[in-house]
Protein backbone atom coordinates (compact mmCIF):
# COMPACT_ATOMS: atom_id res chain seq x y z
CA UNK A 1 0.00 0.00 0.00
CA UNK A 2 1.34 3.45 -1.23
CA UNK A 3 -0.04 6.92 -1.71
CA UNK A 4 0.26 8.06 -5.02
CA UNK A 5 -0.30 11.51 -7.25
CA UNK A 6 0.23 13.00 -10.41
CA UNK A 7 -1.14 16.66 -11.40
CA UNK A 8 -0.45 18.89 -14.48
CA UNK A 9 -1.76 22.62 -14.33
CA UNK A 10 -3.55 24.79 -16.90
CA UNK A 11 -0.98 27.17 -17.09
CA UNK A 12 1.87 25.71 -18.54
CA UNK A 13 3.73 28.31 -19.48
CA UNK A 14 4.18 30.37 -16.57
CA UNK A 15 7.16 30.43 -14.63
CA UNK A 16 5.51 31.15 -11.19
CA UNK A 17 2.96 28.36 -11.09
CA UNK A 18 5.03 25.14 -10.35
CA UNK A 19 2.99 21.77 -9.50
CA UNK A 20 5.79 21.03 -6.47
CA UNK A 21 4.31 22.84 -4.59
CA UNK A 22 0.57 21.53 -4.55
CA UNK A 23 2.11 18.01 -4.89
CA UNK A 24 4.07 18.45 -1.65
CA UNK A 25 1.30 19.68 0.23
CA UNK A 26 -0.73 16.83 -0.84
CA UNK A 27 2.03 13.99 0.63
CA UNK A 28 0.50 15.16 4.24
CA UNK A 29 -2.76 14.41 3.66
CA UNK A 30 -1.72 10.71 2.12
CA UNK A 31 0.84 10.30 4.58
CA UNK A 32 -0.65 7.75 6.65
CA UNK A 33 -0.46 4.92 3.29
CA UNK A 34 3.07 5.38 3.71
CA UNK A 35 6.18 6.13 6.11
CA UNK A 36 9.28 4.42 4.33
CA UNK A 37 10.07 6.49 1.74
CA UNK A 38 8.36 9.78 -0.13
CA UNK A 39 9.25 11.60 -3.23
CA UNK A 40 8.38 13.69 -6.38
CA UNK A 41 9.43 14.36 -10.09
CA UNK A 42 8.60 17.65 -11.71
CA UNK A 43 9.07 18.25 -15.79
CA UNK A 44 9.61 22.27 -16.54
CA UNK A 45 10.02 23.71 -19.80
CA UNK A 46 12.55 22.05 -22.02
CA UNK A 47 10.86 18.43 -21.15
CA UNK A 48 13.51 18.74 -18.26
CA UNK A 49 12.77 16.38 -15.54
CA UNK A 50 13.70 17.78 -11.75
CA UNK A 51 13.20 14.92 -8.34
CA UNK A 52 13.63 14.76 -4.87
CA UNK A 53 13.01 11.49 -3.18
CA UNK A 54 14.61 9.84 -0.36
CA UNK A 55 13.63 7.56 2.99
CA UNK A 56 11.77 8.83 5.60
CA UNK A 57 8.59 11.14 6.04
CA UNK A 58 7.28 13.97 3.67
CA UNK A 59 8.92 16.19 6.24
CA UNK A 60 12.31 15.04 6.67
CA UNK A 61 12.80 14.37 2.92
CA UNK A 62 11.44 18.04 1.71
CA UNK A 63 13.32 19.63 5.00
CA UNK A 64 9.92 21.12 5.91
CA UNK A 65 9.27 22.52 2.70
CA UNK A 66 12.33 23.88 1.91
CA UNK A 67 13.56 21.85 -1.25
CA UNK A 68 10.32 22.52 -2.95
CA UNK A 69 12.09 25.57 -4.95
CA UNK A 70 14.79 23.22 -6.17
CA UNK A 71 11.50 21.27 -8.31
CA UNK A 72 9.94 23.88 -11.12
CA UNK A 73 7.57 22.47 -13.84
CA UNK A 74 4.31 22.48 -14.91
CA UNK A 75 3.54 18.84 -14.11
CA UNK A 76 4.70 16.39 -11.92
CA UNK A 77 4.35 12.94 -9.55
CA UNK A 78 4.77 12.03 -6.25
CA UNK A 79 4.44 9.05 -4.17
CA UNK A 80 4.49 7.62 -0.45
CA UNK A 81 6.56 4.37 0.22
CA UNK A 82 4.89 1.25 2.22
CA UNK A 83 7.21 -1.50 1.07
CA UNK A 84 5.59 -4.78 0.09
CA UNK A 85 7.90 -6.21 -2.84
CA UNK A 86 11.70 -5.09 -2.58
CA UNK A 87 13.53 -3.66 0.28
CA UNK A 88 13.78 -0.30 1.96
CA UNK A 89 16.17 0.68 0.08
CA UNK A 90 16.44 4.33 -1.08
CA UNK A 91 16.91 3.43 -4.11
CA UNK A 92 13.28 1.68 -4.71
CA UNK A 93 11.92 5.25 -3.23
CA UNK A 94 9.63 6.48 -6.19
CA UNK A 95 8.93 8.11 -8.69
CA UNK A 96 10.97 5.99 -10.70
CA UNK A 97 12.90 7.47 -14.25
CA UNK A 98 13.69 5.88 -17.52
CA UNK A 99 15.62 7.67 -19.89
CA UNK A 100 14.57 5.42 -22.95
CA UNK A 101 12.20 6.05 -24.80
CA UNK A 102 11.33 9.68 -24.12
CA UNK A 103 12.05 10.13 -20.53
CA UNK A 104 9.48 8.55 -18.50
CA UNK A 105 9.00 8.85 -14.34
CA UNK A 106 6.67 6.04 -12.89
CA UNK A 107 4.72 5.77 -9.57
CA UNK A 108 2.93 2.54 -8.33
CA UNK A 109 0.39 1.40 -5.68
CA UNK A 110 -0.09 -2.00 -5.58
CA UNK A 111 1.83 -5.43 -6.06
CA UNK A 112 2.85 -7.67 -8.98
CA UNK A 113 2.33 -11.51 -8.22
CA UNK A 114 4.42 -12.54 -11.22
CA UNK A 115 7.86 -10.20 -10.94
CA UNK A 116 10.05 -13.31 -11.43
CA UNK A 117 8.22 -13.96 -14.93
CA UNK A 118 8.56 -10.18 -15.65
CA UNK A 119 12.45 -10.07 -14.48
CA UNK A 120 13.20 -12.90 -16.72
CA UNK A 121 11.08 -11.48 -19.50
CA UNK A 122 12.81 -7.85 -19.10
CA UNK A 123 15.94 -9.37 -18.70
CA UNK A 124 16.48 -12.07 -21.84
CA UNK A 125 13.82 -10.59 -24.18
CA UNK A 126 13.60 -6.91 -23.86
CA UNK A 127 17.12 -6.38 -22.77
CA UNK A 128 16.28 -3.84 -19.90
CA UNK A 129 18.49 -3.01 -17.05
CA UNK A 130 16.46 -3.76 -13.66
CA UNK A 131 18.32 -2.01 -10.98
CA UNK A 132 16.31 -2.73 -7.66
CA UNK A 133 14.19 -5.20 -6.08
CA UNK A 134 10.87 -3.15 -6.25
CA UNK A 135 8.07 -4.13 -9.03
CA UNK A 136 6.88 -1.09 -9.80
CA UNK A 137 10.54 -0.39 -11.62
CA UNK A 138 9.74 -4.07 -13.03
CA UNK A 139 6.35 -2.79 -14.51
CA UNK A 140 8.26 0.82 -15.54
CA UNK A 141 10.34 -1.14 -17.60
CA UNK A 142 7.48 -3.46 -18.90
CA UNK A 143 5.10 -0.13 -19.93
CA UNK A 144 8.74 1.86 -21.31
CA UNK A 145 9.57 -1.36 -23.39
CA UNK A 146 6.05 -1.40 -24.98
CA UNK A 147 6.39 2.16 -25.69
CA UNK A 148 9.80 2.02 -27.29
CA UNK A 149 7.91 -0.73 -29.61
CA UNK A 150 6.61 2.03 -31.69
CA UNK A 151 9.90 2.72 -33.08
CA UNK A 152 8.76 6.91 -33.26
CA UNK A 153 10.53 9.36 -32.69
CA UNK A 154 6.95 11.64 -30.98
CA UNK A 155 4.42 9.39 -29.75
CA UNK A 156 0.85 10.11 -29.64
CA UNK A 157 -2.14 9.55 -27.32
CA UNK A 158 -3.06 6.46 -28.91
CA UNK A 159 0.44 4.84 -28.83
CA UNK A 160 0.39 5.07 -25.25
CA UNK A 161 -2.62 3.43 -24.45
CA UNK A 162 -1.56 0.44 -26.51
CA UNK A 163 1.73 0.50 -24.89
CA UNK A 164 -0.39 -0.12 -21.15
CA UNK A 165 -2.48 -2.65 -22.82
CA UNK A 166 0.14 -4.28 -23.85
CA UNK A 167 1.84 -3.72 -19.89
CA UNK A 168 -1.43 -5.47 -18.63
CA UNK A 169 -1.17 -8.34 -21.09
CA UNK A 170 1.70 -8.96 -19.25
CA UNK A 171 1.91 -8.04 -15.56
CA UNK A 172 -0.50 -9.81 -13.20
CA UNK A 173 -1.62 -8.27 -9.41
CA UNK A 174 -3.33 -5.38 -8.64
CA UNK A 175 -2.23 -1.71 -9.33
CA UNK A 176 -2.72 2.14 -9.46
CA UNK A 177 0.07 3.82 -11.03
CA UNK A 178 0.74 7.39 -12.27
CA UNK A 179 3.05 7.55 -14.94
CA UNK A 180 4.80 11.36 -16.51
CA UNK A 181 6.46 11.25 -19.67
CA UNK A 182 8.95 14.26 -20.37
CA UNK A 183 7.43 17.27 -21.92
CA UNK A 184 3.89 15.62 -22.96
CA UNK A 185 1.86 14.63 -20.39
CA UNK A 186 0.61 12.89 -17.50
CA UNK A 187 -0.80 9.38 -17.45
CA UNK A 188 -2.77 7.48 -14.74
CA UNK A 189 -3.80 3.93 -15.14
CA UNK A 190 -5.97 1.26 -12.46
CA UNK A 191 -5.83 -2.83 -12.57
CA UNK A 192 -8.61 -4.65 -13.92
CA UNK A 193 -10.70 -5.56 -10.87
CA UNK A 194 -10.34 -1.83 -9.30
CA UNK A 195 -8.42 -3.39 -6.41
CA UNK A 196 -6.59 -0.28 -5.68
CA UNK A 197 -7.77 3.08 -5.79
CA UNK A 198 -7.28 5.88 -8.03
CA UNK A 199 -9.20 9.63 -8.17
CA UNK A 200 -9.43 12.39 -10.17
CA UNK A 201 -10.49 15.95 -9.90
CA UNK A 202 -10.31 19.29 -11.71
CA UNK A 203 -10.04 22.87 -10.82
CA UNK A 204 -10.02 25.76 -12.77
CA UNK A 205 -6.49 27.53 -13.13
CA UNK A 206 -5.34 30.31 -10.43
CA UNK A 207 -3.09 31.92 -13.22
CA UNK A 208 -4.58 31.43 -16.31
CA UNK A 209 -7.91 32.44 -17.41
CA UNK A 210 -9.91 29.75 -18.97
CA UNK A 211 -7.38 26.92 -18.52
CA UNK A 212 -8.05 23.54 -15.94
CA UNK A 213 -5.45 22.03 -13.64
CA UNK A 214 -6.30 18.21 -13.29
CA UNK A 215 -5.06 15.99 -10.82
CA UNK A 216 -5.10 12.11 -9.68
CA UNK A 217 -4.80 10.86 -6.58
CA UNK A 218 -5.10 7.35 -4.02
CA UNK A 219 -7.70 9.08 -2.05
CA UNK A 220 -10.03 12.09 -2.16
CA UNK A 221 -9.60 13.89 0.56
CA UNK A 222 -6.03 15.12 -1.19
CA UNK A 223 -7.68 16.56 -3.99
CA UNK A 224 -10.79 17.79 -1.99
CA UNK A 225 -8.22 19.65 0.38
CA UNK A 226 -6.37 21.29 -2.80
CA UNK A 227 -9.73 22.75 -4.56
CA UNK A 228 -10.14 20.24 -6.76
CA UNK A 229 -14.03 19.49 -7.47
CA UNK A 230 -15.77 16.76 -9.95
CA UNK A 231 -13.99 13.66 -7.92
CA UNK A 232 -14.66 10.62 -9.73
CA UNK A 233 -12.95 7.15 -9.82
CA UNK A 234 -10.54 5.91 -12.23
CA UNK A 235 -12.45 2.34 -13.65
CA UNK A 236 -11.01 -1.06 -13.27
CA UNK A 237 -9.13 -1.11 -16.19
CA UNK A 238 -9.17 2.04 -17.45
CA UNK A 239 -6.80 4.54 -18.35
CA UNK A 240 -6.30 8.19 -19.05
CA UNK A 241 -3.74 10.51 -20.09
CA UNK A 242 -3.93 14.13 -20.40
CA UNK A 243 -1.78 16.02 -22.73
CA UNK A 244 0.11 19.50 -22.29
CA UNK A 245 -2.55 21.84 -22.84
CA UNK A 246 -5.34 19.42 -23.28
CA UNK A 247 -8.30 17.93 -21.85
CA UNK A 248 -8.45 14.27 -20.24
CA UNK A 249 -8.39 11.19 -22.92
CA UNK A 250 -10.11 7.99 -21.00
CA UNK A 251 -9.37 4.61 -22.99
CA UNK A 252 -10.60 0.90 -21.36
CA UNK A 253 -7.11 -0.55 -21.67
CA UNK A 254 -7.63 -4.01 -20.81
CA UNK A 255 -11.18 -5.73 -20.13
CA UNK A 256 -13.20 -4.97 -16.83
CA UNK A 257 -13.17 -8.25 -14.74
CA UNK A 258 -14.89 -7.01 -11.77
CA UNK A 259 -15.02 -4.01 -9.63
CA UNK A 260 -13.61 -5.49 -6.27
CA UNK A 261 -11.97 -2.66 -3.92
CA UNK A 262 -9.83 -4.04 -1.64
CA UNK A 263 -12.11 -4.30 2.00
CA UNK A 264 -9.19 -3.56 4.14
CA UNK A 265 -9.12 0.39 2.63
CA UNK A 266 -12.27 0.77 4.48
CA UNK A 267 -11.20 -1.26 7.75
CA UNK A 268 -7.76 0.40 8.42
CA UNK A 269 -6.07 2.46 5.52
CA UNK A 270 -7.75 5.06 3.99
CA UNK A 271 -8.77 8.19 6.12
CA UNK A 272 -12.39 8.52 7.19
CA UNK A 273 -13.07 11.94 5.57
CA UNK A 274 -12.39 9.93 1.93
CA UNK A 275 -14.39 8.71 -0.58
CA UNK A 276 -13.38 5.56 -2.34
CA UNK A 277 -14.97 4.00 -5.10
CA UNK A 278 -18.22 5.79 -3.89
CA UNK A 279 -18.46 4.16 -0.38
CA UNK A 280 -17.91 6.93 2.38
CA UNK A 281 -14.96 5.32 4.34
CA UNK A 282 -16.77 7.27 8.04
CA UNK A 283 -19.97 5.47 6.66
CA UNK A 284 -18.62 2.37 6.40
CA UNK A 285 -17.18 2.71 9.52
CA UNK A 286 -20.09 3.16 11.27
CA UNK A 287 -21.33 0.64 9.67
CA UNK A 288 -18.91 -1.96 10.78
CA UNK A 289 -20.00 -1.02 14.25
CA UNK A 290 -23.43 -1.76 14.49
CA UNK A 291 -22.97 -4.98 12.69
CA UNK A 292 -19.96 -5.57 15.47
CA UNK A 293 -22.54 -4.78 18.04
CA UNK A 294 -24.77 -7.47 17.23
CA UNK A 295 -22.56 -9.73 17.24
CA UNK A 296 -20.97 -9.19 20.38
CA UNK A 297 -24.54 -9.10 21.71
CA UNK A 298 -25.27 -12.71 19.86
CA UNK A 299 -21.62 -13.91 21.29
CA UNK A 300 -21.93 -12.52 24.69
CA UNK A 301 -25.54 -13.48 25.35
CA UNK A 302 -27.53 -10.83 28.03
CA UNK A 303 -25.87 -11.91 31.39
CA UNK A 304 -22.52 -11.38 30.14
CA UNK A 305 -23.41 -8.07 28.33
CA UNK A 306 -24.53 -6.58 31.57
CA UNK A 307 -20.73 -7.39 32.78
CA UNK A 308 -19.75 -4.67 30.37
CA UNK A 309 -18.82 -1.07 32.25
CA UNK A 310 -17.45 0.49 29.06
CA UNK A 311 -16.66 0.70 25.53
CA UNK A 312 -13.08 1.99 24.57
CA UNK A 313 -11.49 2.52 21.09
CA UNK A 314 -8.25 1.19 20.26
CA UNK A 315 -7.03 4.94 18.36
CA UNK A 316 -7.59 6.21 15.62
CA UNK A 317 -8.91 4.17 13.19
CA UNK A 318 -11.80 2.07 15.26
CA UNK A 319 -13.09 5.22 16.98
CA UNK A 320 -15.78 5.67 14.77
CA UNK A 321 -17.19 1.92 14.88
CA UNK A 322 -16.24 2.11 18.55
CA UNK A 323 -18.89 4.67 19.07
CA UNK A 324 -21.61 3.13 17.27
CA UNK A 325 -20.79 0.20 19.38
CA UNK A 326 -21.52 1.81 22.67
CA UNK A 327 -24.43 3.48 21.68
CA UNK A 328 -25.77 0.07 19.89
CA UNK A 329 -24.80 -1.57 23.46
CA UNK A 330 -26.36 1.04 25.84
CA UNK A 331 -23.07 1.01 26.97
CA UNK A 332 -20.77 4.67 28.14
CA UNK A 333 -18.31 5.34 25.60
CA UNK A 334 -14.40 6.39 27.08
CA UNK A 335 -11.13 7.53 24.93
CA UNK A 336 -9.57 5.49 27.41
CA UNK A 337 -6.26 5.47 25.46
CA UNK A 338 -4.53 8.50 24.62
CA UNK A 339 -2.75 8.12 21.61
CA UNK A 340 0.72 10.65 21.19
CA UNK A 341 0.30 12.08 17.86
CA UNK A 342 4.01 12.40 17.35
CA UNK A 343 4.24 8.70 16.57
CA UNK A 344 3.68 6.61 13.28
CA UNK A 345 1.29 4.48 12.56
CA UNK A 346 2.35 1.23 14.22
CA UNK A 347 1.03 -1.30 11.57
CA UNK A 348 3.26 0.34 8.79
CA UNK A 349 6.66 0.58 10.78
CA UNK A 350 8.77 -1.44 8.51
CA UNK A 351 10.45 -4.35 10.76
CA UNK A 352 8.11 -5.86 14.26
CA UNK A 353 10.86 -4.81 16.88
CA UNK A 354 9.80 -1.06 15.60
CA UNK A 355 6.29 -1.98 15.95
CA UNK A 356 6.67 -3.87 19.06
CA UNK A 357 8.41 -0.65 20.57
CA UNK A 358 6.07 2.02 19.16
CA UNK A 359 2.59 0.47 21.00
CA UNK A 360 3.16 2.30 24.42
CA UNK A 361 5.01 4.80 22.79
CA UNK A 362 1.83 5.89 20.50
CA UNK A 363 -1.12 5.03 23.60
CA UNK A 364 -1.18 5.44 27.18
CA UNK A 365 -4.05 4.35 29.47
CA UNK A 366 -5.90 6.34 31.90
CA UNK A 367 -6.18 4.37 34.89
CA UNK A 368 -9.53 6.30 36.04
CA UNK A 369 -11.02 4.89 32.77
CA UNK A 370 -9.95 1.00 33.39
CA UNK A 371 -9.58 0.51 37.04
CA UNK A 372 -12.12 -2.17 38.37
CA UNK A 373 -14.10 -2.32 35.51
CA UNK A 374 -14.84 -5.37 32.72
CA UNK A 375 -13.71 -3.08 29.24
CA UNK A 376 -14.89 -3.72 25.74
CA UNK A 377 -11.82 -3.07 23.41
CA UNK A 378 -12.90 -1.66 19.57
CA UNK A 379 -10.32 -2.06 17.14
CA UNK A 380 -9.87 -2.16 13.61
CA UNK A 381 -7.99 -5.63 13.33
CA UNK A 382 -5.89 -7.68 14.55
CA UNK A 383 -3.46 -9.22 12.30
CA UNK A 384 0.18 -10.39 14.45
CA UNK A 385 -1.35 -10.20 17.53
CA UNK A 386 1.63 -8.39 18.85
CA UNK A 387 -0.01 -4.94 19.43
CA UNK A 388 -3.14 -6.27 20.61
CA UNK A 389 -1.46 -8.45 23.44
CA UNK A 390 0.15 -4.95 24.48
CA UNK A 391 -2.60 -3.20 24.77
CA UNK A 392 -4.38 -5.92 26.50
CA UNK A 393 -1.61 -6.06 28.82
CA UNK A 394 -1.67 -2.05 28.98
CA UNK A 395 -5.36 -2.02 29.89
CA UNK A 396 -4.85 -4.67 32.80
CA UNK A 397 -2.12 -2.54 34.15
CA UNK A 398 -3.92 0.57 34.49
CA UNK A 399 -6.27 -1.91 36.51
CA UNK A 400 -9.33 -3.42 34.11
CA UNK A 401 -11.10 -6.57 36.14
CA UNK A 402 -11.52 -8.24 32.78
CA UNK A 403 -10.82 -7.46 29.01
CA UNK A 404 -12.94 -7.90 26.29
CA UNK A 405 -11.76 -7.23 22.82
CA UNK A 406 -13.76 -7.01 19.46
CA UNK A 407 -12.73 -6.65 15.78
CA UNK A 408 -14.00 -4.52 13.23
CA UNK A 409 -12.56 -7.21 10.62
CA UNK A 410 -12.96 -10.77 10.59
CA UNK A 411 -9.97 -13.17 11.33
CA UNK A 412 -7.08 -12.62 8.98
CA UNK A 413 -5.92 -16.11 8.23
CA UNK A 414 -4.00 -15.55 4.99
CA UNK A 415 -1.26 -12.96 3.34
CA UNK A 416 -2.16 -10.01 1.29
CA UNK A 417 -1.12 -10.45 -2.35
CA UNK A 418 -2.09 -7.10 -3.86
CA UNK A 419 0.38 -4.19 -1.76
CA UNK A 420 -0.36 -4.58 1.53
CA UNK A 421 2.13 -6.16 3.49
CA UNK A 422 0.19 -7.84 6.33
CA UNK A 423 2.09 -10.84 7.56
CA UNK A 424 3.21 -14.54 6.67
CA UNK A 425 0.69 -16.82 7.50
CA UNK A 426 3.23 -18.15 9.87
CA UNK A 427 2.87 -14.96 11.84
CA UNK A 428 -0.90 -14.16 11.21
CA UNK A 429 -2.57 -14.90 14.70
CA UNK A 430 -5.84 -16.10 13.49
CA UNK A 431 -3.81 -18.94 11.16
CA UNK A 432 -4.78 -22.18 12.17
CA UNK A 433 -5.87 -21.01 15.48
CA UNK A 434 -9.70 -20.83 17.10
CA UNK A 435 -11.21 -17.79 18.91
CA UNK A 436 -10.25 -18.93 21.95
CA UNK A 437 -7.20 -19.73 21.37
CA UNK A 438 -6.17 -16.02 20.26
CA UNK A 439 -7.36 -15.00 23.34
CA UNK A 440 -5.42 -16.89 25.45
CA UNK A 441 -2.67 -15.33 23.52
CA UNK A 442 -3.17 -12.21 23.72
CA UNK A 443 -4.34 -12.58 27.32
CA UNK A 444 -7.76 -11.03 26.43
CA UNK A 445 -11.16 -12.72 28.40
CA UNK A 446 -12.92 -12.99 25.39
CA UNK A 447 -11.71 -12.34 22.07
CA UNK A 448 -14.71 -11.56 19.06
CA UNK A 449 -14.66 -10.91 15.45
CA UNK A 450 -16.68 -9.20 12.80
CA UNK A 451 -18.21 -11.93 10.46
CA UNK A 452 -17.02 -11.70 7.02
CA UNK A 453 -20.51 -11.21 5.39
CA UNK A 454 -21.30 -8.65 7.78
CA UNK A 455 -18.13 -6.84 7.04
CA UNK A 456 -18.78 -6.73 3.54
CA UNK A 457 -22.51 -5.28 3.71
CA UNK A 458 -21.44 -2.82 5.92
CA UNK A 459 -18.95 -1.62 2.84
CA UNK A 460 -21.66 -2.25 0.52
CA UNK A 461 -24.35 -0.72 2.36
CA UNK A 462 -22.40 2.35 2.69
CA UNK A 463 -21.87 2.70 -1.46
CA UNK A 464 -24.02 4.26 -4.52
CA UNK A 465 -24.96 0.86 -5.09
CA UNK A 466 -22.36 0.07 -7.82
CA UNK A 467 -20.04 -1.71 -5.19
CA UNK A 468 -21.25 -5.10 -4.45
CA UNK A 469 -18.28 -7.27 -4.29
CA UNK A 470 -14.70 -6.46 -2.37
CA UNK A 471 -11.17 -8.12 -2.97
CA UNK A 472 -11.47 -10.37 0.37
CA UNK A 473 -8.85 -12.82 0.33
CA UNK A 474 -6.90 -12.23 3.49
CA UNK A 475 -10.07 -13.42 5.63
CA UNK A 476 -10.97 -16.32 3.10
CA UNK A 477 -8.03 -17.22 0.73
CA UNK A 478 -9.90 -17.18 -2.41
CA UNK A 479 -8.52 -13.95 -4.17
CA UNK A 480 -9.41 -11.56 -7.49
CA UNK A 481 -6.88 -13.36 -9.39
CA UNK A 482 -4.79 -16.53 -10.31
CA UNK A 483 -2.62 -16.55 -8.17
CA UNK A 484 1.06 -18.27 -9.69
CA UNK A 485 2.29 -21.68 -8.21
CA UNK A 486 4.91 -20.92 -6.07
CA UNK A 487 4.24 -17.27 -5.36
CA UNK A 488 3.61 -18.14 -1.62
CA UNK A 489 6.57 -19.70 -0.83
CA UNK A 490 8.21 -16.76 -2.82
CA UNK A 491 6.56 -14.07 -1.14
CA UNK A 492 7.49 -15.42 2.54
CA UNK A 493 11.23 -15.75 1.50
CA UNK A 494 10.92 -11.98 0.23
CA UNK A 495 9.38 -11.08 3.13
CA UNK A 496 11.74 -12.88 5.42
CA UNK A 497 14.76 -11.43 3.47
CA UNK A 498 13.11 -7.79 4.16
CA UNK A 499 12.64 -8.63 7.96
CA UNK A 500 16.37 -9.82 8.14
CA UNK A 501 17.46 -6.10 6.44
CA UNK A 502 15.45 -4.28 8.63
CA UNK A 503 16.78 -5.80 12.06
CA UNK A 504 20.04 -5.08 10.77
CA UNK A 505 19.16 -1.39 10.17
CA UNK A 506 17.10 -1.30 12.96
CA UNK A 507 20.14 -2.26 15.55
CA UNK A 508 22.86 0.27 13.59
CA UNK A 509 19.92 3.73 13.12
CA UNK A 510 16.98 5.02 14.05
CA UNK A 511 13.73 3.48 12.06
CA UNK A 512 16.82 1.97 9.93
CA UNK A 513 17.09 4.94 7.72
CA UNK A 514 20.46 5.50 6.05
CA UNK A 515 19.86 6.96 2.83
CA UNK A 516 19.85 10.84 1.65
CA UNK A 517 17.49 12.04 0.33
CA UNK A 518 18.43 13.29 -3.70
CA UNK A 519 17.94 16.16 -5.78
CA UNK A 520 17.82 15.40 -9.33
CA UNK A 521 17.61 17.16 -12.78
CA UNK A 522 17.55 16.18 -16.11
CA UNK A 523 21.44 15.84 -15.72
CA UNK A 524 21.81 13.47 -12.39
CA UNK A 525 21.10 13.46 -8.59
CA UNK A 526 22.65 16.20 -6.24
CA UNK A 527 22.59 15.22 -2.84
CA UNK A 528 21.29 18.02 -1.41
CA UNK A 529 21.75 17.54 2.70
CA UNK A 530 25.00 15.55 3.35
CA UNK A 531 25.10 15.31 6.90
CA UNK A 532 28.77 16.14 7.70
CA UNK A 533 32.01 17.42 5.87
CA UNK A 534 33.05 13.94 5.19
CA UNK A 535 29.94 13.58 3.51
CA UNK A 536 30.03 17.09 1.60
CA UNK A 537 33.28 15.61 0.31
CA UNK A 538 32.53 12.30 -0.64
CA UNK A 539 29.04 14.23 -2.53
CA UNK A 540 31.67 15.97 -4.20
CA UNK A 541 33.56 13.07 -5.64
CA UNK A 542 30.74 11.59 -6.72
CA UNK A 543 31.21 13.98 -9.89
CA UNK A 544 34.49 11.96 -10.70
CA UNK A 545 33.14 8.90 -11.24
CA UNK A 546 31.93 7.54 -8.25
CA UNK A 547 28.41 5.61 -8.76
CA UNK A 548 26.13 7.81 -6.20
CA UNK A 549 25.04 5.73 -3.53
CA UNK A 550 28.37 3.82 -3.40
CA UNK A 551 29.83 2.74 -0.03
CA UNK A 552 31.51 6.60 0.94
CA UNK A 553 28.03 8.25 -0.45
CA UNK A 554 25.91 6.90 2.70
CA UNK A 555 28.57 7.39 5.24
CA UNK A 556 29.15 4.10 6.74
CA UNK A 557 28.19 5.38 10.47
CA UNK A 558 28.88 8.95 11.41
CA UNK A 559 29.99 7.46 14.65
CA UNK A 560 31.70 4.72 13.80
CA UNK A 561 29.18 2.00 14.98
CA UNK A 562 30.93 -1.37 14.37
CA UNK A 563 27.50 -3.03 14.26
CA UNK A 564 26.70 -0.75 11.81
CA UNK A 565 24.57 -1.95 8.26
CA UNK A 566 27.33 -2.29 5.62
CA UNK A 567 26.92 0.24 3.45
CA UNK A 568 27.23 -1.70 0.75
CA UNK A 569 24.23 -3.64 1.54
CA UNK A 570 20.66 -2.27 -1.08
CA UNK A 571 19.29 -0.51 1.79
CA UNK A 572 22.17 2.02 1.92
CA UNK A 573 21.60 2.14 -2.11
CA UNK A 574 20.88 5.65 -3.69
CA UNK A 575 19.00 5.83 -6.94
CA UNK A 576 20.92 5.87 -10.04
CA UNK A 577 18.24 6.09 -12.60
CA UNK A 578 19.89 9.52 -13.81
CA UNK A 579 23.39 9.48 -12.93
CA UNK A 580 25.11 12.31 -14.59
CA UNK A 581 25.47 15.29 -11.63
CA UNK A 582 23.59 18.19 -12.71
CA UNK A 583 24.68 20.95 -10.55
CA UNK A 584 27.86 21.31 -7.86
CA UNK A 585 26.30 20.23 -4.19
CA UNK A 586 24.78 22.70 -2.29
CA UNK A 587 23.84 24.75 -5.73
CA UNK A 588 20.27 24.41 -4.42
CA UNK A 589 20.25 25.72 -1.14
Amino acid sequence: MCGILALILGDTESYTADASVDLHESLYYLQHRGQDACGIATCAQGGRIFQCKGNGMASKVFQDGKRVADLPGYMGLAHLRYPTAGTSSSAESQPFYVNSPYGICFAHNGNLINAPALRSYLDKEAHRHVNTDSDSELMLNVFANALNETGKARVNTDDIFSAVSQTYERCAGAWAATAMIAGFGILAFRDSHGIRPLVIGSRPSATLEGATDWMLASESIALRQLGFKNIKDILPGQAVFIQKGGEPQFHQVAPRLGYSPDIFEYVYFARPDTIMDGISVNRSRQNMGAKLADKIKEILGEERLKEIDVVIPIPETSSTAAAIVSARLGKPFSNGFIKNRYVFRTFILPGQKARQKSVRRKLSAMESEFEGRVVLLVDDSIVRGTTSREIVSMAREAGAKKVIFASCAPPIKHPHIYGIDLASPSELIAHEKTREDIARHINADDVIYQDLDDLKAACAEASNGEITDFEIGVFCGSYKTEVPEGYFEHLSENRGAKRKIAAAADSSTPMGRTGTPSLVANGGPVNVAPGDAAQQDVALRGKNGDVNGSASANGAAADGDAEAVDPRSPVNREDISIHNLASEPGAHH
